[in-house]
């Protein structure tokens, strides 16, 4: 499966349980690295339009962890969870991803930050999970409308 959004790139890995994303955007690397660490500016990019993302936690230095939750017309609707296992500015985040709803569904993250130069930047998103079952169930929750549109938002907030 893959599946090419404007510019967004997502593409289940051949006979592995893992997902690519790749997207480009019209900023530095370091700002881009910056939209991705800090909770202020993380909660006005992440996730679909129709959502707000209500960060409880975000601490994104190795070691650190996140918890956040989704909240359309003032309802709760998702809670994640996670941990990074590895912050190394402004090159590479490798974190854990969960979903309170499936809490054995659990994915490793590995997101590269390259700089192409010219004031753009190469994010590529590594998601590893347990079964080939479970990556094909990542396309079917939905995912692409939040990675699009979250990608649209960071878009407006790194111009």
């Amino acid at each position: 499966m893959t599946t090419k959004t404007r510019d967004t790139l997502i593409e289940a890995v051949p006979d592995l349980p893992s997902v690519r994303i790749v997207r480009e955007f019209d900023a530095p690397r370091d700002e881009v690295f910056r939209a991705w660490t800090e909770p202020e500016l993380v909660a006005r990019w992440l996730g679909p339009k129709e959502l707000e993302m209500h960060l409880d936690t975000w601490d994104a230095r190795t070691g650190g962890s996140y918890r956040y939750t989704a909240v359309r017309d003032g309802r709760e609707i998702a809670e994640f969870y996670g941990s990074f296992h590895e912050v190394r500015p402004p090159s590479r985040i490798v974190q854990t991803f969960g979903y309170v709803g499936m809490p054995d569904a659990v994915s490793l993250e590995i997101g590269t930050f390259d700089d192409l130069g010219r004031g753009r930047t190469r994010v590529t998103s590594l998601s590893i999970v347990d079964t080939l079952e479970s990556r094909d169930a990542m396309p079917a929750s939905g995912m692409e409308v939040g990675i699009v549109e979250g990608y649209e938002k960071l878009d407006a907030l790194l111009a």
